[in-house]
């Protein structure tokens, strides 16, 4: 993904923030055991703060930037019953770091989102010595209905023409660990990694309503998005019943930052 791409592709989130929160899945609450409680919290693209909630709910004071005014608005809402919590809208490249450092800084599947030239460095910026950075990243792996999931691509070659012909999903087991962004900065001692795999069902309805969210699909003419969704419910209430189990790989990946 090239820099023009990124920039246009992470601003397709706000544009239905009531949508993205009533349907992303969230994240495995044992992965927030690893976030030390009542930890000074910066919280990169926050979203509609589904994992803000977790932090709070761990005695977190937590400073949530969020690029989206949406998205940002409907966190405040939500969080609103915590003291601890602030959302800021604002890009997390552009916003002025705090005089006082964070024991953590913290990014739900949004760290690939930023600016790659900097947000590895910006990061270690924000924290005080020894503190954790904390990237969450979640892939779609091989499970659940797979069937479906090998069908579908049908739908995506005839309406997407920049998918790959023939795509699968990947095993769990296969996706790479990789800590070479991170090691490279030379801010951060060695990366630990935290992984969970789980499943999560959908109505025909609820799936249509998750492809909704995702950048790639929102970013697809109008024509070819209506076509590549009917297509897609007419496989789902055709072949499987109007239910289908997609299978999330979570990853957590933790790093202390060096002197």
């Amino acid at each position: 993904m090239n820099d023009d791409d990124r920039l246009i592709l992470r601003r397709t989130f706000t544009e239905d923030a009531a949508l993205y929160d009533r349907t992303r899945p969230g994240y495995p609450a044992a992965m927030f055991e690893h976030i030390p409680e009542g930890s000074r919290v910066l919280e990169i693209g926050c979203g509609t703060g589904q994992a803000t909630v977790a932090l709070a709910g761990r005695g977190c004071a937590v400073t949530a930037v969020e690029l989206g005014a949406e998205m940002a608005a409907l966190a405040r809402r939500k969080l609103a019953r915590f003291t601890g919590v602030e959302v800021v809208n604002a890009a997390f490249e552009e916003w002025p770091l705090p005089p006082e450092r964070f024991d953590v800084v913290f990014a739900a599947t949004s760290f690939h989102w930023l600016d790659p030239a900097t947000r590895v460095s910006r990061s270690a910026d924000a924290l005080r010595a020894d503190g954790l950075l904390a990237v969450v990243s979640t892939e779609h792996v091989a499970g659940g209905s797979e069937a479906f999931f090998a069908e579908v691509q049908r739908c995506y070659e005839r309406w997407d023409p920049a998918t790959p012909p023939g795509l699968r999903l990947t095993p769990a087991n296969d996706i790479p660990y990789d800590s070479g962004e991170i090691d490279d900065s030379g801010r951060f001692g060695p990366v630990r990694f935290h992984r969970y795999e789980w499943d999560h069902a959908y109505t025909t309805r609820e799936y249509l309503d998750l492809l909704n969210t995702y950048s790639g699909h929102r970013a697809l003419p109008d024509e070819a998005r209506t076509g590549l969704l009917g297509c897609i419910a007419a496989l789902i209430d055709g072949r499987y019943g109007g239910r289908i189990v997609k299978r999330y790989l979570t990853q957590l990946a933790l790093a202390r930052k060096l002197g």
